[in-house]
């Protein structure tokens, strides 16, 4: 049995969309960001860095996992699935993976910050993060012109990472018009019954876009 603690974020989303695809039993336990409950000891104790996701392996000695890259790769190891055994098709897969933990979930979450939850807004932070996200785009499209996945013809953790990322490229105020490969792979994502269910464990807010960017930015500015 995994412990999930999560709350609706990309980030989040990874998690229960691996725990989905690999067929591993799992509890979620969904934190109040706004609330503040990752930053409370008992949490603490599990991810020190008081971030979501984190995980607790309790057919593994209660052994905990933060970051949410290390959890994808630890899962895909107790799985033994979606990362291949090869070592030149699994140091693609996680060099895709470290492309998404350096670049795209970055640059989109600072683009988000400055794009939606600020409240003073800084018209060459928004542009120069919406700009990066955009390349880190094109450089996914060229990928995927010529293979079906990120890391190759075989959908892997580098895919569950970085999906529901780019699918919120809207919200990051980033377009992905004139990126034919990327679409068709967001697209195709969704179809996959793992990603549908993964991206509302646990469920969305079920407040409005303007409201949801008010109740961040309240967290953003404390």
């Amino acid at each position: 049995m995994i412990d999930l603690y999560t709350a609706a974020t990309p980030n989040g989303f990874k998690i229960s969309i691996a725990l989905e695809e690999m067929g591993l039993e799992y509890r979620v336990h969904h934190l109040d960001l706004m609330s503040a409950e990752q930053k409370l000891p008992d949490f603490l104790a599990i991810n020190p860095n008081g971030r979501i996701p984190a995980i607790v392996d309790r057919d593994n000695e209660d052994f905990a996992v933060f970051e949410s890259g290390a959890i994808l790769l630890y899962l895909a190891e107790k799985s033994g699935k979606f990362i291949p055994s090869e070592p030149k098709k699994r140091s693609q897969v996680i060099q895709w993976l470290m492309f998404q933990m350096g670049g795209v979930g970055p640059m989109m979450g600072q683009a988000n910050v400055f794009y939606r939850y600020l409240p003073e807004k800084i018209p060459t932070a928004i542009e120069r993060y919406q700009n990066e996200s955009r390349r880190l785009f094109e450089v996914m499209d060229a990928q995927l012109a010529n293979n079906k996945y990120l890391a190759g013809d075989e959908y892997s953790i580098a895919d569950m990472s970085t999906w529901p990322w780019v699918r919120t490229y809207d919200w990051s105020g980033v377009s992905i018009e004139g990126l034919p490969h990327l679409q068709r792979w967001v697209d195709e994502l969704a179809e996959r019954p793992a990603c549908q269910k993964g991206i509302v464990t646990p469920p969305p807010s079920e407040l409005s876009d303007e409201d949801r960017a008010k109740e961040i930015r309240k967290m953003v500015s404390q």
